[in-house]
This record gives C-alpha cells, sequence and structure tokens, in this order.
C-alpha cells in the first residue's frame, strides 16, 4: 500500500513538471497577444489593487523598520564619530604640549653659551609645584643638591631672571620668584644706567617697581633693565650682572618725591613657568651665602 502511495505520488509530481515545462515554451514561443498571455495579464489586473493595497498598508511598517534601523545605524556612527574626536582632541593636545616644551626647550638650550653664564653649569630643571599664595611666590623644581644645585643659584629661563633657590633637598629644590614679596634684585636700566632695586609691586604680583631711581634720569618706556650684580667686596648681589628683568612698561614722578616710580614688566611668565635652568657651580659671590 505504502509503496502505490509513492508511486502515485512520483507520477503526479513528473506531470506536473512536464505540464511546466509546456508552459513555459509556450509562453515564451507564442506572441504577446497568445492566450497564455491574455491569461497572464487577466491574473496581473485582478491582482495588481490586491497587491497595491497590501503595499500600501504595509508601508508604515516598512517606513518605522527602516526608521528604527537607521536610527541605531546613525547613533553607532555618532559614537563613532565622538570616539574618534575624543582620540583626534588627545593627539592634538599632545602634540601642542610637545610643541609649547620644544620652543621652551629652544630658548633655554643656548643659555650656558651666553657670557652672563660662561662661569656657571646649567642645569635643566622642570616646575613641579607652586606656592598657593599670592604673597609668598615659590615654585617647586624637580632638581636639587644630588646635581649640584646650591642655596642662592640664580634661576632663568629662555626670556629672562625668574628666581634664585631658597631651599633645597637631595632631588628637589625651591625657588622665590622675583616677585615674590621677600625679592629685591639689584638691577640696571640699559644701555648706560641708572641703578636701582626690582622689587615686587604691592598688589600686582606680576608687575615689578624699578625703585630708587633719580627723579631727574631719563626713563624711557620699553628700555631693558638687567641685574646689576653689585659687589663692594664684602657684600654682593645674588645674581651676577647682565641676566635680562624685564622691560620699562611706564615711569612717573610726584610732584614732592625724590625718586621716580619706574614699572617693568617682566619678561618671564613667572605665572606659566615649566621649564628652567639653574646656574649652579658659578665663582664666589662675598656674603651671598651657599
Amino acid at each position: 500500500m505504502y509503496r502505490k502511495q509513492v508511486r502515485r505520488r512520483r507520477a503526479v509530481l513528473v506531470l506536473l513538471i512536464v505540464v511546466a515545462l509546456v508552459l513555459i515554451s509556450a509562453t515564451f514561443s507564442q506572441s504577446n497577444s497568445g492566450p497564455l498571455h491574455s491569461v497572464q495579464q487577466g491574473v496581473a489586473s485582478v491582482f495588481a489593487p490586491l497587491e497595491d493595497g497590501a503595499s500600501r498598508a504595509l508601508k508604515p511598517a516598512r517606513d518605522l523598520v527602516n526608521w528604527v534601523s537607521e536610527t541605531f545605524n546613525a547613533r553607532g556612527e555618532n559614537s563613532s564619530l565622538k570616539t574618534d574626536v575624543q582620540k583626534l582632541r588627545a593627539q592634538v593636545a599632545r602634540l601642542q604640549s610637545a610643541q609649547g616644551e620644544n620652543d621652551q626647550l629652544k630658548k633655554i638650550v643656548g643659555l650656558d653659551r651666553k657670557p652672563v653664564f660662561a662661569a656657571y653649569k646649567m642645569v635643566t630643571a622642570r616646575v613641579v609645584g607652586a606656592s598657593p599664595t599670592v604673597w609668598y611666590s615659590t615654585v617647586t623644581i624637580d632638581e636639587g643638591s644630588g646635581v649640584g644645585v646650591k642655596i642662592n643659584d640664580p634661576v632663568v629661563d629662555g626670556d629672562g631672571l625668574v628666581g634664585r633657590v631658597t631651599d633645597i633637598t637631595h632631588g628637589t629644590a625651591e625657588v622665590t620668584l622675583i616677585t615674590d614679596n621677600r625679592s629685591a634684585v639689584s638691577a640696571r636700566v640699559l644701555p648706560n644706567g641708572p641703578d636701582g632695586v626690582a622689587e615686587p609691586e604691592v598688589g600686582n604680583s606680576s608687575n615689578l617697581l624699578l625703585d630708587f631711581i633719580d627723579k631727574n634720569q631719563a626713563i624711557r618706556q620699553g628700555e631693558m633693565v638687567v641685574t646689576a650684580g653689585w659687589s663692594n667686596g664684602a657684600i654682593s648681589s645674588a645674581f651676577p650682572p647682565g641676566i635680562p628683568i624685564g622691560e620699562v612698561s611706564d615711569a612717573t614722578v610726584g610732584e614732592q618725591e625724590t625718586y621716580q616710580r619706574v614699572h617693568l614688566q617682566p619678561f618671564a611668565d613667572l605665572r606659566n613657568l615649566d621649564l628652567v635652568q639653574v646656574a649652579t657651580g658659578g665663582p664666589k659671590r662675598p656674603g651671598v651665602a651657599e
């Protein structure tokens, strides 16, 4: 019984295949006006409205699926773009930081060849800390007595005088800046004087005043001021002569005053110090403790 059913199913399958082949052959062999084409067109005309209606009915669903897909794709692309932007921003920061450090190194690399530092060994150090107060302007550098740094050694950067070493450990040193209220630097206006004392301006920690300049001395805006480096044989300045300090930004004289009020703009950017150099091992200066 089972075998008869199998044979019957096979015979039906073969018959359907033969009929399909005949219909395909007939369709391709007859003209567009043939009966089979007429039947095909009729069937198409009957189902066309149904197809159009189904397409319209399913359009919102298709649109929803497409919107969801596009939304997820857009979110993925947005996340990827944010990641790329973060990476690029980090690369730019690193490059700019390296460029800034390279510019600083270019400025200070030749300091040991300048005549004012000819007798000194220049030690490059990085600023690793700063005083949080306004009145006491100090920074900490990452070199100390282990490389020969001593108390009262001058500290400079590529632009000019920064300060002097006032405390020390084996691997670090504290530098008191020239804008600290305890600082006083003997200074000279170029090219031919006069001499005075550069001190921080009260209430303005970023500027200096050049005190003890006689009111009859001609002082002009833009003139350079450098360390005087004076010594009377018993007492000396902690700084050798000729280190750039700043330039004259203003000079005024009051009616009842004996001295001018000379304002200086420091050359060194004392609020944004990074790399500095310590002038170590210089000649003995009478009265200057080590």
